[in-house]
């Protein structure tokens, strides 16, 4: 894994869901023995019709995103580590992760999230597209 500054970069793709809250699992494990730090992605956008919440306002769009990345965090690690950071960032996920992947040595993204119409699309995205190595992971499996 090459790293383009002094520490290897990792970005994970969080959404909340089960496949998220393992990717973040496994970027700390990866990241403590390369010292890498880990950015914790959450992307959020205002949906199609977005005039009708211009008027309304869409900080609630942003703070369910940024809610879902606190669940998330929590969720992954019973304490954060000091190399997880967490980044809200407005925009789709597809294209903004493939923008990040630039300056990062490892993208990480779980199989399937949620609110795609099509199950995978953003990690398909991301494989296909992506200018660093791509880690798709999938939910753990549920145990009856």
């Amino acid at each position: 894994m090459s790293a383009p500054g002094p520490h290897p970069r990792i970005i994970v793709a969080v959404d909340g869901s089960d496949a998220s809250i393992a990717a973040l699992r496994v970027a700390r494990a990866m990241a403590e023995p390369l010292s890498a730090t880990v950015e914790a992605w959450a992307c959020w956008d205002v949906p199609a019709g977005y005039g009708v919440y211009l008027a309304v306002g869409i900080e609630g769009f942003k703070y369910a995103a940024h809610e879902v990345l606190q669940q998330a965090l929590a969720d992954a690690f019973e304490e954060l580590p000091p190399f997880v950071h967490a980044r809200l960032v407005r925009g789709k996920p597809g294209p903004l992760l493939i923008d990040a992947s630039r300056n990062a040595s490892l993208l990480i993204v779980g199989r399937r999230g949620h609110g795609s119409f099509i199950l995978g699309s953003v990690s398909s995205a991301c494989v296909s597209h992506a200018h660093c190595p791509v880690l798709v992971v999938h939910a753990p499996e549920e145990t009856e």
